[in-house]
């Protein structure tokens, strides 16, 4: 997507946002946590496999805290406060068509309501699956989001080559790129003193 930088006087690329809801219940990343998973039905992208709940921005209008609990409300029928969404991830995503995308996966421990499929022309089962031991067939993509979160890493690069599967396939092409955390040597400016 790109839209003109009168500036420069170019046209400037722009990547969708997706935000992808990790909600999360049970222990700690991997001892007994899980996490809901949802799969996609009908005439949409990757129908038949397994994805965290997601949905894009819905405009300038909306933020990116908000449109995940929009997302979770239309998908799941959970309603999160926005005091519960914490940033886990940011997944830089390229399909193997070529079109890319900034994934945001937000981790939510609390919520209230049961979830269950509210949008039954786009998901046909829902379910709470082991953190360790996702649903298989996954998109590739949530499962890069999924394994950095595993690993508690801030971020991961995952570009898709021309004729990948979409699915994640463990004997297949690893194209995931974990980013590292930052370190301890790490050191933020003070903040100006205010008059």
């Amino acid at each position: 997507m790109t839209s003109y930088d009168s500036a420069a006087g170019r046209e400037r690329y722009r990547l969708t946002v997706d935000v992808h809801l990790i909600l999360r219940r049970g222990g700690e990343r991997g001892a007994g946590a899980e996490v809901l998973l949802s799969r996609r039905a009908g005439d949409v992208y990757a129908a038949g496999l397994w994805h965290l709940p997601s949905g894009h921005l819905d405009g300038p209008h909306e933020d990116m805290v908000e449109a995940v609990i929009r997302e979770a409300a239309e998908e799941t029928g959970v309603v999160i406060d926005r005091a519960d969404v914490t940033l886990a991830v940011t997944v830089h995503h390229r399909s193997p068509f070529g079109g890319a995308r900034i994934g945001l996966f937000f981790e939510v421990r609390r919520f209230s309501g049961e979830p269950r499929v509210m949008e039954p022309a786009v998901c046909d089962s829902m379910g709470w699956y082991p953190l360790d031991a996702p649903a298989e067939p996954m998109v590739a993509y949530c499962r890069a989001g999924l394994d950095a979160y595993r690993a508690g890493r801030p971020g991961a690069v995952h570009f898709h080559q021309p004729g990948d599967p979409v699915p994640y396939q463990a004997d297949g092409p690893d194209r995931t790129r974990l980013l590292p955390t930052a370190g301890p040597n790490v050191t933020c400016p003070a903040a100006p003193a205010s008059d």
